[in-house]
């Protein structure tokens, strides 16, 4: 293997390359060791490629004004400077970088320096001129110990950043533009994905009106241990981020679960500190999580805040909801279902038209046996006083085994094709099938071998009945069920 020394005993600075608008020079190490000393420094007018056998040995600077591209070994306390005057990318390959300056004079709009891959800066970040813009599913990391320094307007990291600090006491500015007190969280890690005008990605968005969005700034704050009181948070961003809301006189944070778009109010809305470019926005929460700011103009959060189901009694389900505001709110229409596709209503629950306060609510569903079915899929259908549905995700119960046997139909009202009866039983064993009208009569009859468990009888023939109520009478050994079908 090759060995090349850039030593500040020999030289100050070696040059490759020319800056010559129109040249397109490469410096590309293909299974040589390039070592760099403390104090020396490689200057290339062009781009550096790194292959997959090179190895960059880089104790002092190595500079490029085009792209820098690793495919192989860097290692050393260097700094590696990006001094291109347009665009630059920064492709990392597996290595981590110990300092990293960004000095791209390129005019605006060309002055990036675009990151291909996730990087690690373990020493220090320094934007000086220019943007560090990462790919979308690209972060640049710095992790405890390392810095952030010279972010300020038409100069900061766009995309992906993420800091992490080591467990501490007091509060901590992480560098990023969120600053909290840490004290009994553990390892705190803060990603911050900015100036990507996406939204839910880089923005909130209000779940029912597309056009009301946030700062083009969310934090997400992950923590080893959950909050055991409120948290002081304060957020500061730069104008580049305003997203196009022009005041911040009355101005909110809102906050989402981690990987959620459901965003809530986190504190109480007051006026923001806008100095110059910059802006900052202090409160308190309970939970952290993802976290933005918009202005009383753009509310973000949906009706829907929470949402759960769970067992009460021997076999009830309780299903308990509640909204961080409403806007014209007219109801809450409960639905059920069996298979997860096919949902009806069990019940409907009054909203509260329009209000900013945090409202709960909750429905009981009794007998849950009656679903003769293994799970249970709930929905909420919000109706708005206009008539417009939105739906809330669904959440499931799991059905206790019954003690003997139960039976439900669907659909039920039935039209001409009929109705499939779900039956479920402990054990397995013949039973027999009858189906009488209103006065009782016995219309037809079916002897059945049911195994245990569930198992769906379709019932075709019963669309051929006159319209009317019918009884479906079931029977197994000891074991009797009986439900009332109507055919429209």
């Amino acid at each position: 293997m090759n060995h090349y020394y850039f030593s500040s005993m020999l030289a100050g600075m070696l040059l490759l390359g020319s800056a010559t608008a129109g040249t397109a020079q490469v410096l590309t190490n293909d299974g040589a060791t390039l070592t760099v000393q403390a104090g020396a420094a490689l200057y290339v007018g062009g781009g550096v490629l790194n292959k997959a056998a090179g190895t960059l040995q880089n104790a002092g600077t190595v500079q490029t004004t085009g792209d820098f591209t690793n495919a192989g070994t860097v290692n050393g306390a260097g700094l590696l400077r990006l001094s291109g005057s347009a665009d630059q990318q920064l492709t990392p390959g597996s290595a981590s970088l110990a300092q990293v300056e960004v000095a791209n004079t390129g005019a605006a709009g060309a002055n990036r320096v675009l990151l291909r891959g996730n990087l690690t800066v373990t020493g220090q970040l320094q934007l000086s001129s220019g943007l560090l813009r990462t790919d979308p599913a690209a972060t640049l990391t710095l992790p405890d110990g390392a810095t952030l320094a010279g972010e300020a307007s038409g100069r900061y990291v766009q995309g992906n950043l993420r800091v992490v600090r080591a467990a501490g006491s007091g509060v901590l500015d992480f560098g990023l533009g969120a600053t909290l007190d840490r004290t009994g969280l553990g390892q705190v890690t803060i990603t911050r994905t900015a100036g990507l005008l996406t939204d839910n990605v880089s923005r909130g968005v209000n779940f029912t009106n597309g056009s009301l969005k946030g700062i083009d700034r969310i934090w997400a704050v992950e923590t080893a241990v959950a909050p055991a009181a409120p948290v002081p948070v304060t957020l500061q961003w730069l104008a580049d981020d305003d997203n196009g809301l022009s005041s911040f006189a009355s101005a909110q944070a809102w906050r989402a679960d981690l990987g959620s778009a459901l965003w809530g109010p986190a504190g109480t809305p007051q006026a923001a500190t806008v100095s110059g470019s910059t802006r900052s926005f202090s409160f308190s929460t309970a939970a952290l999580g993802r976290l933005t700011v918009s202005n009383a103009a753009n509310p973000l959060p949906v009706e829907l805040a929470a949402f759960t189901a769970e067992h009460v009694g021997d076999n009830d389900g309780l299903l308990k909801w509640a909204t961080a505001s409403e806007k014209n709110n007219d109801h809450f229409d409960v639905e059920a279902s069996t298979d997860g596709f096919v949902f009806r209503r069990i019940g409907a629950v009054k909203g509260h038209g329009s209000t900013a306060q945090p409202q709960a609510y909750q429905l009981i569903d009794k007998d849950l046996a009656r679903y003769a079915a293994e799970v249970v899929y709930y929905r909420l259908r919000q109706i708005d006083t206009d008539g417009t549905a939105t739906f809330s995700p669904v959440r499931t119960l799991k059905v206790a085994a019954p003690l003997g046997l139960t039976a439900a139909a669907w659909p039920n009202p039935f039209g001409a094709a009929g109705t499939s009866l779900s039956v479920r039983t402990a054990s397995a064993g013949p039973a027999t099938l009858q189906v009488l009208d209103a006065v009782g009569r016995v219309l037809f009859r079916r002897a059945l071998e049911l195994p245990a468990g569930l198992t769906a009888l379709p019932l075709p023939e019963l669309g051929a009945l006159a319209t009317g109520p019918y009884v479906l009478r079931l029977a197994q050994g000891a074991h009797q069920a009986s439900l009332k079908v109507v055919h429209e």
